[in-house]
Parts: C-alpha cells; sequence; structure tokens
C-alpha cells in the first residue's frame, strides 16, 4: 500500500469526525475526488435537470476528469486538512 494511500484512507476517516459540515463547494469536491480516486474517470449518462443533487455531483466529478488517482487522493488528503484546521 503507498503511503499516499494510507493517507487517503485516514482522510476517509477523518471527514466523518469534522467538527463542523463541510459548505456545499466543499462537499461536492470531496465527493468529486473520492469517486476519482476510488473509480477513475466519471461514467454514465448526465442525470437530467429534475435530478439537482445527482447532476451537482456528476458535474463535480467531470471537472476531475482526467486527474490521475494517486494526484486525486494529493487533492483529497489536502482539502481534509485544510477543513479540519477550520
Amino acid at each position: 500500500m503507498s503511503d499516499w494511500q494510507q493517507k487517503f484512507e485516514a482522510a476517509v476517516s477523518q471527514v466523518r469526525e469534522l467538527s463542523e459540515e463541510p459548505g456545499t463547494a466543499d462537499l461536492l469536491q470531496l465527493y468529486a475526488l473520492y469517486k476519482q480516486a476510488t473509480a477513475g474517470d466519471v461514467s454514465g449518462p448526465r442525470p437530467g435537470p429534475f435530478d439537482v443533487r445527482a447532476r451537482a455531483k456528476h458535474d463535480a466529478w467531470a471537472k476531475v476528469h482526467g486527474v490521475g488517482r494517486e494526484e486525486a487522493m494529493k487533492r483529497y488528503v489536502t482539502l481534509v486538512t485544510r477543513l479540519a484546521r477550520g
């Protein structure tokens, strides 16, 4: 297991214990980076306009299209570290 994989897994656990709920933009970024790190590039059709939540998540994930797995992990860890500091 790589060093970044370990840090990523620790950050995934840490995000559940944040003292404050992240804002919508941060939550979408966390989602997108997590999906990119674990599943790769976005797949499937874009949800319809009436499924606002799914569409926002899909769009956030699509914005990190092409980012490598390790880079997505690094960005996720960096974001969680920033959020934990408040």
